[in-house]
This record gives C-alpha cells, sequence and structure tokens, in this order.
C-alpha cells in the first residue's frame, strides 16, 4: 500500500471519527510519530480498506503489512486493542465475540465507523458532573456491577436472595472518589473490597491497593513476592 492510500483510508477514519465515534469516546491514533507511521494508524488503515465493504483480515495480513515499516515486528496485537481498549468496533475470532462465531482464532474484520465496539466503557468521557454524573455512569455500563456483572435492581448473581443495589468504587483507592475515578460495583464487590486493589474501568484487578493482601498469600507466593521486589530495588542501587 502506497503513502498516498494510507493517508487517504486515515483521512476517511478521520471523517468517520469527527462525525460519529469522538463524542462515544473512541480514541483516534495519530498518524505518524515524528517521522514514522504509527503501528496503531496502520492497523486501522488496513482494516478500513474497500469501507464500508471491509474484508477478514488475518494476523499473519497485518504483520506482514506492518514488517513493511517496522522490519523486526513479531507478534501484531493492535487490532485487538484497537477494540477492547480504543473503541473501535472491530470483532475477533480469538476474543469469541458474539456476533464473530464465524471467525477463526485470529482473524479480524471492521465492522462499522459509525458505532463503536459494543462492550466499549474504557475512556469514554461523561462530562456531567454532580449527581447525575453516577447515574450517567451507570447507564455506559447497561446498570450491571463492573466486578461481577449484577444488574441494579435484580437478584445478585452470587448472592441470589440479594437485591443489587450499585454503588460508587474506586478505580484506585489512592485517588479520590470522584469523576475519572469511578466504577460502579454492586453493595457485595464494593464491601469486599475495602479499598485493597486497583481496577480498570471494565472492573479487572490490575494492581494492589494496600500490601495487606500480601499477609493472605500463602507463603511460596510470599517468598515470590520478596524476590520479585527485591530484584527491583537491587537494580535501583
Amino acid at each position: 500500500m502506497k503513502d498516498e492510500k494510507i493517508r487517504e483510508i486515515y483521512q476517511l477514519l478521520c471523517h468517520y471519527h469527527k462525525i460519529y465515534l469522538k463524542e462515544k469516546g473512541v480514541q483516534l491514533p495519530q498518524l505518524y510519530r515524528g517521522s514514522e507511521y504509527t503501528k496503531d494508524a496502520l492497523v486501522l488503515v488496513y482494516l478500513a480498506r474497500n469501507y464500508p465493504k471491509t474484508s477478514v483480515v488475518t494476523k499473519e495480513d497485518l504483520t506482514e503489512f506492518i514488517r513493511k515499516f517496522y522490519r523486526t515486528v513479531n507478534d501484531v496485537q493492535q487490532a485487538r486493542h484497537l477494540a477492547a481498549q480504543k473503541g473501535w468496533y472491530i470483532l475477533s475470532g480469538t476474543r469469541k465475540d458474539l456476533a464473530s462465531i464465524e471467525l477463526q482464532a485470529g482473524q479480524y474484520k471492521l465492522v462499522s465507523l459509525e458505532e463503536p465496539y459494543p462492550d466499549f466503557t474504557a475512556g469514554r468521557r461523561i462530562e456531567i458532573e454532580g449527581d447525575d454524573y453516577f447515574e450517567e455512569l451507570k447507564k455506559l455500563y447497561d446498570y450491571r456491577c463492573a466486578t461481577c456483572g449484577s444488574k441494579e435492581g435484580e437478584p445478585n448473581y452470587n448472592w441470589k436472595n440479594t437485591k443489587t443495589v450499585l454503588q460508587k468504587g474506586h478505580m484506585d483507592p489512592s485517588k479520590p472518589l470522584e469523576p475519572g475515578n469511578i466504577i460502579p460495583q454492586c453493595e457485595k464487590c464494593n464491601r469486599a473490597d475495602r479499598n485493597y486493589w486497583v481496577y480498570d474501568p471494565k472492573g479487572r484487578v490490575v494492581a494492589i491497593a494496600n500490601p495487606i493482601v500480601v499477609d493472605r498469600c500463602s507463603k511460596k507466593v510470599q517468598k515470590e513476592i520478596y524476590e520479585r521486589l527485591k530484584r527491583i530495588f537491587e537494580d535501583k542501587k
């Protein structure tokens, strides 16, 4: 694909992003970083060829294309991340999206430039402040707990005799409980959490917030943590 064609498709992406996707929080990758194309932009351009009549693309296809610009690249993961993390409506056979049951593992297809990826919540911005903020946030999560998926007003998945009530849960307990650092959690998940963990916007644990959790680990895990921290701090000396 020649540079002129890459820029042409990227301009198409910019057009649709501005009209349909920007307000929904979908992130448009920069075309260039310095004098080089970015990998995210190249993958998105390749998937968007002949839009709206896009084709199924394999990871091997993407890797071969990216190697024309980055010769040492081994494993192209951008297509999957562009959907789940940045909001582009790209189906993945590996991820087993419900709408992609006919795709095989390692196959991708760009579905639409007018709608975001259905499960996309990360990166969406809510401009409303105050009490209305949490209502809008719950709406983005389909009124479900980000951690266990229980739906507000319905029986809790793990506590069948308890009606689900969503509360403001910390993403990062070291920061204030304010817009941008909140996920909806059911009372059961929020109470059990006790600010032990750092979550991402999808309710997945990504870090430890309180070192007391180490006390609950087995001796084997505690030793592995000790050895790991020892190496880290020794390297900084």
